[in-house]
């Protein structure tokens, strides 16, 4: 497997003068390797606790302790995800190992996983997700169809029933930026 490359994360505001600034510059604080050797790297990058997002002339700490996989509610949430190739370990998960795997990820509910699913790790999430490949390529799987993901694409997720499988033999690394959203009339109950 690649080695991950490391990104920064620089952080703007403004001095007492109202200048601006950068207030920090260094990788995100937070990564957590999903599952043991195999498995996604999640590098929590940022995120706002409301919409419109409050905008202070230095912006509030939002480093977290641990992985949630949806943003706050009425919040926003960017995270990088690295996904090694698929392996078998993957691909033959049961049911309640796929929620565990959520639950690592800090929301056991958003997993959909059932006997027949196109994928083990299928999963579903009430936000508005843009996935931007920044390299590599990856399988979006979704209940009826697939397609191959690449390097400048855009992914634009409203609460879709899905999973990732890498069967490229490279890493894929995306950038995912989470609204957080609300399901309406009867679609909340599908």
């Amino acid at each position: 497997m690649e080695s991950q490359k490391t990104f920064r994360r620089i952080v703007t505001g403004h001095d007492t003068d109202g200048k601006a600034i950068i207030v920090s510059d260094a990788p995100p604080t937070l990564s957590q390797l999903i599952g043991g050797p195999g498995g996604p790297t999640f590098f929590e990058v940022w995120h706002t606790l409301e919409t419109p997002a409050l905008i202070h002339s230095q912006p509030d700490e939002t480093d977290e302790k641990s992985l949630v996989l949806p943003p706050p509610k009425n919040g926003t949430r960017i995270r990088v995800i690295d996904f090694p190739p698929e392996g078998e370990e993957i691909r033959n998960l049961s049911d309640a190992d796929a929620s565990a795997k959520f639950k690592d990820m800090g929301d056991e509910s958003a997993s959909t996983s059932h006997k027949g699913a196109p994928h083990p790790l299928m999963h579903r999430t009430e936000t508005l997700d843009y996935g931007i490949v920044l390299e590599g390529e990856i399988t979006m799987i979704l209940d009826r169809a697939e397609t191959v993901v690449k390097a400048g694409d855009i992914v634009i997720q409203a609460g879709t029933n899905h999973a990732w499988a890498n069967r490229s033999g490279k890493n894929c690394r995306i950038a995912f930026i989470l609204i957080d959203g609300q399901f309406t009339g009867d679609f909340k109950n599908i």
